[in-house]
């Protein structure tokens, strides 16, 4: 049986690298959230009602996550993986560089949000299409056997594209004074993005189109009406478990690692640099977890590996938030090591690209983590922070209650590969 060549692994890391620059693209608007709120919308606005249209806008792109990524998963099922993985990096990289370039209220007016509003819809329709279309994309180049840690691999690049993302802002936020940031400042890491994800679609032509799709093509076995209609009719069962395990993987990356932060900082009064610091740790151990988990599922099979890990994420979610009550000088040890076990979510696309047959696999992933994520990614931090007035621990209880999921999902597939199946 074939093993890892050279190809795949240039393959690999140009697709993870393109992921990395894409995923910061998307989420570095958050970063600047703040500043772009002052800018955006008018200078007489009340403070809370200019930072809930900010968020609107940020909100947007992930809507605009399912109608891309089914457009695109069309696409690719019908004319080629390549051409939508790399029109899914240009989709995001203009926007991201014409939101840096783009007037602010003073200059245009109204039309300065409504600008905004759009570049951020098409960001999400380019992420909609991006991270389903790059598991399958690097699923189908390596050996079967692989197919873990390619995904991993992979999904350890998306996540370090947050860990830059928090990078650059805390370096821009260092070198400008608050006044230069709101001059020109801010415009910085939009460019920049756009800049490196423009050199991305460069570096992806050289990427070949996945032997799995030249296979069906060449058999003249690609779909022969809308893929997502045979999706929804004949591969119901792999639609559902891959909702489910987008739900596990949207708890563990939004609560932990995108809202853990600022609760800690309202929560139990923990400085903001000290709680970004940590952060940073813990997506670093994050983007490693994916790798290891993801070879961990090629040796020991994905179901287990799943089991074990949820296990360890929902224990050490909840020691992390119950020792910050009592002991946080010892956040950055502490959320290092639930980073580390976040990186389970890296055996999740491995399961869902297997789950589909190859003539409609872009579709279903696209569609069911695409929708999945919509749901249940908007969902949770409004959920969370309804909870918490009731129970301070409430963010600690959903993560262990949806890992015990990802358990019993772990020991279904356990079962499933146990017959063989």
């Amino acid at each position: 049986m074939r093993t890892l060549n050279r190809n795949d692994y240039r393959t690999l890391a140009l697709a993870a690298l393109g992921g990395a620059l894409e995923f910061y693209d998307f989420v570095i608007f958050v970063f600047f959230a703040v500043v772009i709120g002052q800018l955006f919308f008018p200078p007489d606005m009340p403070d809370w009602l200019r930072q809930a249209q900010t968020f609107g806008i940020f909100a947007a792109g992930y809507l605009a996550r399912p109608l891309g990524g089914i457009v695109m998963a069309h696409f690719g099922d019908l004319l080629g993986r390549k051409r939508m993985f790399m029109l899914s990096i240009l989709l995001m990289s203009v926007p991201t560089l014409a939101i840096g370039l783009l007037p602010t209220y003073a200059t245009i007016g109204i039309w300065a949000p409504l600008l905004l509003l759009a570049l951020r819809v098409l960001q999400g329709a380019a992420i909609g299409g991006e991270v389903p279309g790059a598991w399958v994309f690097v699923s189908e180049h390596v050996p079967p056997r692989h197919v873990g840690f390619a995904c991993g691999t992979l999904t350890a690049g998306l996540t370090g594209g947050i860990l830059l993302g928090s990078l650059v802002a805390t370096a821009i936020n260092r070198l400008y004074a608050p006044a230069e940031l709101l001059g020109e400042g801010w415009r910085v890491p939009f460019i920049i993005g756009g800049l490196f994800g423009l050199v991305s679609v460069w570096l992806r032509q050289w990427l070949h189109e996945t032997p799995v799709f030249k296979e069906m093509e060449a058999r003249q076995a690609l779909a022969d009406e809308l893929p997502l209609k045979a999706v929804v009719r004949e591969h119901r069962p792999a639609v559902l478990l891959t909702m489910l395990l987008t739900w596990l993987l949207s708890a563990a990356i939004v609560v932990m690692i995108l809202m853990t932060p600022t609760l800690v900082q309202k929560l139990y009064a923990i400085p903001a640099t000290t709680a970004l610091q940590a952060n940073s740790l813990a997506t670093l151990l994050l983007s490693l977890g994916c790798v290891v988990f993801g070879a961990l599922a090629d040796r020991f099979g994905a179901g287990r590996v799943l089991a074990v890990g949820c296990a360890m994420l929902g224990a050490t979610s909840m020691l992390f938030y119950q020792q910050m009550a009592v002991a946080p000088q010892r956040i950055n040890e502490l959320y290092a090591l639930c980073g580390f076990f976040v990186g389970v979510v890296g055996v999740v696309p491995g399961i869902a690209v297997s789950a589909f047959p190859p003539v409609v696999r872009f579709s279903g992933l696209s569609f069911s983590y695409n929708v999945a994520y919509a749901v249940f990614g908007g969902l949770t931090p409004v959920a969370v922070s309804m909870l918490l007035p009731l129970d301070p621990g409430a963010p600690a209880h959903y993560v262990a209650a949806l890992s015990m999921l990802g358990v019993a999902l772990g020991l279904y597939l356990r079962k499933r590969e146990t017959l063989g199946e």
